[in-house]
Protein backbone atom coordinates (compact mmCIF):
# COMPACT_ATOMS: atom_id res chain seq x y z
CA UNK A 1 0.00 0.00 0.00
CA UNK A 2 1.31 3.50 -0.80
CA UNK A 3 1.46 5.87 2.15
CA UNK A 4 1.43 9.67 2.03
CA UNK A 5 3.10 11.70 4.75
CA UNK A 6 1.53 14.66 6.48
CA UNK A 7 2.96 16.79 9.26
CA UNK A 8 0.67 17.91 12.08
CA UNK A 9 1.27 19.71 15.30
CA UNK A 10 0.10 17.19 17.84
CA UNK A 11 2.51 16.03 20.47
CA UNK A 12 3.15 18.45 23.28
CA UNK A 13 6.74 19.09 24.14
CA UNK A 14 8.69 21.91 25.60
CA UNK A 15 9.33 24.45 22.91
CA UNK A 16 7.69 22.73 20.09
CA UNK A 17 8.60 22.23 16.54
CA UNK A 18 5.44 22.39 14.62
CA UNK A 19 6.83 22.50 11.17
CA UNK A 20 9.02 24.74 9.11
CA UNK A 21 7.51 28.20 9.02
CA UNK A 22 9.44 30.04 6.35
CA UNK A 23 8.84 33.36 4.59
CA UNK A 24 7.11 32.97 1.21
CA UNK A 25 10.33 33.24 -0.82
CA UNK A 26 9.06 31.28 -3.81
CA UNK A 27 5.93 31.43 -5.97
CA UNK A 28 2.89 29.67 -4.62
CA UNK A 29 1.04 26.99 -6.58
CA UNK A 30 -2.43 27.96 -7.78
CA UNK A 31 -5.50 27.09 -5.77
CA UNK A 32 -8.18 25.01 -7.49
CA UNK A 33 -11.42 26.12 -5.86
CA UNK A 34 -13.62 25.18 -8.81
CA UNK A 35 -12.55 21.53 -8.58
CA UNK A 36 -13.81 21.05 -5.02
CA UNK A 37 -17.27 21.09 -3.51
CA UNK A 38 -18.02 23.84 -0.98
CA UNK A 39 -17.02 22.98 2.61
CA UNK A 40 -19.59 21.21 4.74
CA UNK A 41 -18.69 23.32 7.77
CA UNK A 42 -17.32 26.82 8.37
CA UNK A 43 -13.59 27.00 7.66
CA UNK A 44 -11.51 29.50 9.58
CA UNK A 45 -10.03 30.39 12.92
CA UNK A 46 -11.89 33.54 13.90
CA UNK A 47 -12.98 32.02 17.20
CA UNK A 48 -9.77 30.08 17.88
CA UNK A 49 -8.88 32.00 21.05
CA UNK A 50 -12.40 33.07 22.03
CA UNK A 51 -13.41 32.25 25.61
CA UNK A 52 -16.82 30.65 26.09
CA UNK A 53 -19.19 31.84 28.84
CA UNK A 54 -18.17 28.77 30.86
CA UNK A 55 -14.50 29.74 30.57
CA UNK A 56 -15.23 33.32 31.66
CA UNK A 57 -17.20 31.96 34.58
CA UNK A 58 -14.25 29.79 35.61
CA UNK A 59 -11.92 32.82 35.44
CA UNK A 60 -14.16 34.58 37.96
CA UNK A 61 -14.64 31.57 40.22
CA UNK A 62 -13.28 31.40 43.79
CA UNK A 63 -11.34 28.24 42.90
CA UNK A 64 -9.47 29.89 40.02
CA UNK A 65 -8.69 33.04 41.98
CA UNK A 66 -7.41 30.95 44.88
CA UNK A 67 -4.70 29.58 42.57
CA UNK A 68 -3.73 33.13 41.57
CA UNK A 69 -3.51 34.29 45.18
CA UNK A 70 -1.51 31.30 46.34
CA UNK A 71 0.92 30.95 43.44
CA UNK A 72 0.95 34.27 41.60
CA UNK A 73 -0.46 35.09 38.19
CA UNK A 74 1.66 32.95 35.87
CA UNK A 75 2.10 29.85 37.97
CA UNK A 76 -1.42 30.14 39.34
CA UNK A 77 -2.86 30.11 35.82
CA UNK A 78 -0.93 26.98 34.89
CA UNK A 79 -1.82 25.21 38.14
CA UNK A 80 -5.50 26.08 37.71
CA UNK A 81 -5.61 24.71 34.17
CA UNK A 82 -3.51 21.60 34.61
CA UNK A 83 -4.05 20.44 38.18
CA UNK A 84 -5.49 16.95 38.52
CA UNK A 85 -8.24 18.11 40.87
CA UNK A 86 -10.13 20.81 38.96
CA UNK A 87 -10.42 20.69 35.15
CA UNK A 88 -8.79 17.25 34.81
CA UNK A 89 -7.70 17.88 31.23
CA UNK A 90 -6.77 14.80 29.22
CA UNK A 91 -4.35 14.57 26.31
CA UNK A 92 -6.23 13.33 23.24
CA UNK A 93 -4.99 13.65 19.67
CA UNK A 94 -7.90 12.73 17.42
CA UNK A 95 -9.01 16.33 16.84
CA UNK A 96 -7.43 19.76 17.03
CA UNK A 97 -9.84 21.92 19.01
CA UNK A 98 -10.42 25.63 19.56
CA UNK A 99 -9.89 27.03 23.04
CA UNK A 100 -13.60 26.75 23.87
CA UNK A 101 -13.86 23.20 22.50
CA UNK A 102 -10.82 22.08 24.48
CA UNK A 103 -12.29 23.50 27.68
CA UNK A 104 -15.72 21.98 27.04
CA UNK A 105 -14.34 18.54 26.15
CA UNK A 106 -11.66 18.63 28.85
CA UNK A 107 -9.26 17.18 26.32
CA UNK A 108 -7.08 18.13 23.39
CA UNK A 109 -3.79 17.59 21.63
CA UNK A 110 -0.79 19.78 22.30
CA UNK A 111 -1.82 22.51 19.88
CA UNK A 112 -5.31 22.62 21.41
CA UNK A 113 -3.90 22.88 24.92
CA UNK A 114 -1.51 25.63 23.84
CA UNK A 115 -4.38 27.55 22.24
CA UNK A 116 -6.57 27.23 25.34
CA UNK A 117 -3.74 28.28 27.66
CA UNK A 118 -3.00 31.30 25.48
CA UNK A 119 -6.68 32.26 25.39
CA UNK A 120 -6.89 32.32 29.18
CA UNK A 121 -3.57 34.19 29.45
CA UNK A 122 -4.65 36.83 26.95
CA UNK A 123 -7.91 37.39 28.83
CA UNK A 124 -5.81 37.98 31.96
CA UNK A 125 -3.66 40.45 29.99
CA UNK A 126 -0.62 38.20 30.22
CA UNK A 127 1.80 38.35 27.28
CA UNK A 128 2.25 35.01 25.53
CA UNK A 129 5.04 33.57 23.42
CA UNK A 130 4.51 30.60 21.15
CA UNK A 131 7.60 28.50 20.60
CA UNK A 132 8.77 25.58 18.54
CA UNK A 133 11.52 23.08 19.23
CA UNK A 134 13.60 20.78 17.09
CA UNK A 135 12.66 17.37 18.51
CA UNK A 136 12.29 15.37 15.30
CA UNK A 137 9.03 13.96 14.03
CA UNK A 138 7.07 11.21 15.75
CA UNK A 139 5.03 9.26 13.19
CA UNK A 140 1.73 7.48 13.44
CA UNK A 141 -0.24 5.79 10.68
CA UNK A 142 -3.91 5.81 9.79
CA UNK A 143 -5.34 4.21 6.67
CA UNK A 144 -2.83 5.13 3.96
CA UNK A 145 -1.51 8.26 5.65
CA UNK A 146 1.58 8.75 7.75
CA UNK A 147 0.93 11.48 10.31
CA UNK A 148 4.03 13.18 11.63
CA UNK A 149 3.61 14.85 14.99
CA UNK A 150 5.67 17.90 15.72
CA UNK A 151 5.67 20.03 18.84
CA UNK A 152 4.47 23.37 20.18
CA UNK A 153 4.20 25.09 23.52
CA UNK A 154 3.47 28.46 25.04
CA UNK A 155 5.16 30.68 27.60
CA UNK A 156 3.25 33.24 29.66
CA UNK A 157 4.49 36.43 31.29
CA UNK A 158 3.26 38.66 34.07
CA UNK A 159 0.11 40.71 33.39
CA UNK A 160 0.88 43.92 31.54
CA UNK A 161 -0.61 46.03 34.34
CA UNK A 162 1.38 44.28 37.10
CA UNK A 163 4.24 46.77 36.99
CA UNK A 164 6.71 44.03 36.02
CA UNK A 165 8.99 45.16 33.19
CA UNK A 166 11.07 42.08 32.28
CA UNK A 167 11.22 41.14 28.60
CA UNK A 168 13.62 38.18 28.49
CA UNK A 169 12.55 34.57 28.06
CA UNK A 170 13.57 33.90 31.66
CA UNK A 171 10.72 36.17 32.71
CA UNK A 172 8.19 33.86 31.02
CA UNK A 173 6.84 30.65 32.47
CA UNK A 174 6.96 27.85 29.91
CA UNK A 175 4.01 25.46 29.91
CA UNK A 176 6.02 22.32 29.46
CA UNK A 177 4.77 18.77 29.05
CA UNK A 178 8.07 16.93 28.91
CA UNK A 179 10.66 16.61 31.70
CA UNK A 180 12.45 19.90 32.28
CA UNK A 181 15.92 18.37 31.99
CA UNK A 182 15.04 16.97 28.56
CA UNK A 183 13.41 20.22 27.46
CA UNK A 184 16.50 22.27 28.27
CA UNK A 185 18.52 20.34 25.68
CA UNK A 186 16.19 21.19 22.82
CA UNK A 187 16.78 23.96 20.30
CA UNK A 188 13.88 26.39 20.30
CA UNK A 189 12.61 29.26 18.21
CA UNK A 190 9.66 31.56 18.44
CA UNK A 191 6.48 31.43 16.39
CA UNK A 192 3.93 34.16 16.10
CA UNK A 193 0.18 33.87 16.47
CA UNK A 194 -0.40 33.61 12.72
CA UNK A 195 1.86 30.55 12.67
CA UNK A 196 -0.31 28.93 15.35
CA UNK A 197 -3.46 29.76 13.40
CA UNK A 198 -2.02 28.24 10.22
CA UNK A 199 -0.90 25.12 12.09
CA UNK A 200 -4.40 24.73 13.52
CA UNK A 201 -5.93 24.91 10.05
CA UNK A 202 -3.35 22.48 8.65
CA UNK A 203 -4.20 20.01 11.42
CA UNK A 204 -7.89 20.30 10.62
CA UNK A 205 -7.09 19.59 6.96
CA UNK A 206 -5.17 16.45 7.90
CA UNK A 207 -7.98 15.32 10.19
CA UNK A 208 -10.44 15.72 7.33
CA UNK A 209 -8.17 13.62 5.13
CA UNK A 210 -8.10 10.83 7.71
CA UNK A 211 -11.91 10.84 7.51
CA UNK A 212 -11.71 10.80 3.69
CA UNK A 213 -13.45 14.18 3.51
CA UNK A 214 -11.33 15.43 0.61
CA UNK A 215 -13.34 18.55 -0.20
CA UNK A 216 -13.37 19.78 3.40
CA UNK A 217 -9.65 18.96 3.67
CA UNK A 218 -8.95 21.15 0.64
CA UNK A 219 -10.59 24.22 2.14
CA UNK A 220 -8.77 23.86 5.45
CA UNK A 221 -5.42 23.36 3.73
CA UNK A 222 -6.11 26.27 1.40
CA UNK A 223 -6.82 28.49 4.40
CA UNK A 224 -3.58 27.38 6.07
CA UNK A 225 -1.50 28.15 2.98
CA UNK A 226 -3.27 31.46 2.54
CA UNK A 227 -2.51 32.35 6.16
CA UNK A 228 1.14 31.27 6.08
CA UNK A 229 2.40 30.70 2.51
CA UNK A 230 5.77 29.56 3.81
CA UNK A 231 4.41 26.78 6.04
CA UNK A 232 5.88 23.62 4.51
CA UNK A 233 3.44 21.35 6.33
CA UNK A 234 0.47 23.17 4.80
CA UNK A 235 1.92 23.09 1.28
CA UNK A 236 2.58 19.38 1.68
CA UNK A 237 -0.95 18.75 2.94
CA UNK A 238 -2.43 20.70 0.03
CA UNK A 239 -0.32 18.64 -2.39
CA UNK A 240 -1.48 15.38 -0.78
CA UNK A 241 -5.07 16.55 -1.25
CA UNK A 242 -4.45 17.32 -4.93
CA UNK A 243 -2.85 13.89 -5.31
CA UNK A 244 -5.80 12.11 -3.71
CA UNK A 245 -8.23 14.12 -5.81
CA UNK A 246 -6.50 13.00 -8.99
CA UNK A 247 -5.00 16.40 -9.78
CA UNK A 248 -1.46 15.08 -10.19
CA UNK A 249 -0.05 18.06 -12.08
CA UNK A 250 -1.21 20.38 -9.30
CA UNK A 251 0.18 17.97 -6.72
CA UNK A 252 3.58 18.00 -8.43
CA UNK A 253 3.56 21.77 -8.68
CA UNK A 254 2.69 22.14 -4.98
CA UNK A 255 5.31 19.64 -3.80
CA UNK A 256 7.89 21.52 -5.86
CA UNK A 257 6.81 24.80 -4.28
CA UNK A 258 7.47 23.25 -0.87
CA UNK A 259 10.87 21.94 -1.95
CA UNK A 260 11.89 25.35 -3.27
CA UNK A 261 11.52 26.58 0.30
CA UNK A 262 13.02 23.51 1.97
CA UNK A 263 15.04 21.45 -0.54
CA UNK A 264 16.04 18.69 1.92
CA UNK A 265 12.56 17.92 3.23
CA UNK A 266 12.41 14.11 2.94
CA UNK A 267 8.69 13.97 3.74
CA UNK A 268 7.88 16.12 0.69
CA UNK A 269 10.35 14.22 -1.50
CA UNK A 270 8.79 10.86 -0.53
CA UNK A 271 5.37 12.18 -1.53
CA UNK A 272 6.59 13.71 -4.80
CA UNK A 273 8.49 10.64 -6.03
CA UNK A 274 5.49 8.39 -6.86
CA UNK A 275 3.66 11.35 -8.41
CA UNK A 276 6.56 11.81 -10.83
CA UNK A 277 6.50 8.10 -11.64
CA UNK A 278 2.75 8.15 -12.30
CA UNK A 279 3.16 11.17 -14.58
CA UNK A 280 5.69 9.22 -16.62
CA UNK A 281 8.75 11.17 -15.40
CA UNK A 282 10.57 7.95 -14.61
CA UNK A 283 14.17 9.20 -14.79
CA UNK A 284 13.45 12.05 -12.41
CA UNK A 285 11.44 9.74 -10.11
CA UNK A 286 14.34 7.26 -10.02
CA UNK A 287 16.88 9.98 -9.28
CA UNK A 288 14.69 11.33 -6.48
CA UNK A 289 14.30 7.82 -5.01
CA UNK A 290 18.09 7.47 -4.91
CA UNK A 291 18.42 10.85 -3.24
CA UNK A 292 15.83 9.90 -0.61
CA UNK A 293 17.63 6.62 0.07
CA UNK A 294 20.90 8.46 0.60
CA UNK A 295 19.30 10.77 3.17
CA UNK A 296 16.92 8.36 4.93
CA UNK A 297 17.28 4.76 3.73
CA UNK A 298 14.52 3.41 5.96
CA UNK A 299 11.16 5.23 5.93
CA UNK A 300 8.97 5.52 9.02
CA UNK A 301 7.51 2.16 10.10
CA UNK A 302 9.98 0.15 7.97
CA UNK A 303 11.41 -1.91 10.84
CA UNK A 304 7.99 -2.14 12.47
CA UNK A 305 6.42 -3.61 9.33
CA UNK A 306 9.27 -6.11 9.05
CA UNK A 307 8.76 -6.96 12.72
CA UNK A 308 5.06 -7.62 12.17
CA UNK A 309 5.93 -10.02 9.35
CA UNK A 310 8.35 -11.84 11.64
CA UNK A 311 5.77 -11.95 14.43
CA UNK A 312 3.15 -13.49 12.15
CA UNK A 313 5.72 -16.02 10.95
CA UNK A 314 6.43 -17.06 14.54
CA UNK A 315 10.00 -15.70 14.57
CA UNK A 316 9.59 -13.87 17.88
CA UNK A 317 13.28 -13.13 18.49
CA UNK A 318 13.58 -11.42 15.10
CA UNK A 319 10.35 -9.50 15.72
CA UNK A 320 11.65 -8.30 19.08
CA UNK A 321 14.90 -7.05 17.54
CA UNK A 322 13.06 -5.20 14.77
CA UNK A 323 10.57 -3.55 17.15
CA UNK A 324 13.43 -2.47 19.40
CA UNK A 325 15.22 -0.99 16.38
CA UNK A 326 12.13 1.00 15.41
CA UNK A 327 11.74 2.22 18.98
CA UNK A 328 15.25 3.69 18.87
CA UNK A 329 13.90 6.10 16.23
CA UNK A 330 10.55 6.69 17.94
CA UNK A 331 10.83 5.76 21.62
CA UNK A 332 7.37 7.06 22.57
CA UNK A 333 5.31 5.46 19.81
CA UNK A 334 2.55 3.57 21.61
CA UNK A 335 1.96 1.15 18.72
CA UNK A 336 5.62 0.08 18.67
CA UNK A 337 5.66 -0.29 22.46
CA UNK A 338 2.50 -2.38 22.47
CA UNK A 339 3.68 -4.86 19.85
CA UNK A 340 7.06 -5.16 21.51
CA UNK A 341 5.11 -6.09 24.63
CA UNK A 342 3.09 -8.65 22.67
CA UNK A 343 6.34 -10.13 21.34
CA UNK A 344 7.74 -10.46 24.86
CA UNK A 345 4.52 -12.22 25.76
CA UNK A 346 4.97 -14.67 22.88
CA UNK A 347 8.48 -15.30 24.19
CA UNK A 348 7.06 -16.12 27.61
CA UNK A 349 8.49 -12.99 29.28
CA UNK A 350 5.42 -11.65 31.07
CA UNK A 351 7.36 -9.07 33.12
CA UNK A 352 8.84 -7.29 30.10
CA UNK A 353 5.53 -7.62 28.25
CA UNK A 354 3.79 -5.85 31.11
CA UNK A 355 6.45 -3.09 31.20
CA UNK A 356 6.19 -2.33 27.48
CA UNK A 357 2.40 -2.35 27.39
CA UNK A 358 2.31 -0.07 30.45
CA UNK A 359 4.52 2.35 28.48
CA UNK A 360 2.10 2.07 25.56
CA UNK A 361 -0.77 3.08 27.86
CA UNK A 362 1.23 6.05 29.17
CA UNK A 363 2.23 7.26 25.70
CA UNK A 364 -0.99 6.70 23.80
CA UNK A 365 -2.72 9.86 22.62
CA UNK A 366 -6.08 8.30 21.71
CA UNK A 367 -8.67 7.21 24.22
CA UNK A 368 -9.74 4.07 22.34
CA UNK A 369 -6.14 2.83 22.15
CA UNK A 370 -5.55 3.52 25.84
CA UNK A 371 -8.58 1.38 26.61
CA UNK A 372 -7.31 -1.46 24.40
CA UNK A 373 -3.82 -1.37 25.91
CA UNK A 374 -5.20 -1.06 29.43
CA UNK A 375 -7.35 -4.17 28.95
CA UNK A 376 -4.30 -6.14 27.83
CA UNK A 377 -2.28 -4.78 30.74
CA UNK A 378 -4.99 -5.75 33.22
CA UNK A 379 -4.93 -9.28 31.83
CA UNK A 380 -1.14 -9.44 32.23
CA UNK A 381 -1.30 -8.22 35.80
CA UNK A 382 -3.87 -10.90 36.54
CA UNK A 383 -1.59 -13.49 34.97
CA UNK A 384 1.34 -12.28 37.08
CA UNK A 385 -0.75 -12.43 40.25
CA UNK A 386 -1.94 -15.98 39.60
CA UNK A 387 1.34 -17.28 38.23
CA UNK A 388 -0.30 -18.50 35.02
CA UNK A 389 2.08 -19.08 32.10
CA UNK A 390 1.15 -17.61 28.71
CA UNK A 391 2.71 -18.13 25.33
Amino acid sequence: MKYLAILLSLSLSLLAGCASVQPPSAPLPPFADARFAPPSEPVGAGDLFTLSPAMLSYLNSPAFNRYLRQSGSRRGLVEALYSKTDLKLEYESSKTRTAAETYADRSGNCLSLVIMTAAFAKELRMPVRFRSVDVGNDWSRKADLYLGSAHVNVAVGEPVDSGFRGNGLNEFLVVDFIPQEEAERLRARELDEDDIVALYMNNRAAEMLVQDRIDDAYWWARAAVDKRPGLIAALNTLAVIYNRHGDLALAEQTYRAALLREPENVMVMRNLQPVLATLGKHAEASALAQRIASIEPFPPYYHFDQGMLALRAGDFDKARRLFERELKRAPYNDEFLFWLGVTHLRLGDVQHAREQIAKAVDNSTRQEMRQLYSAKLAMLRKVSATGTHIR
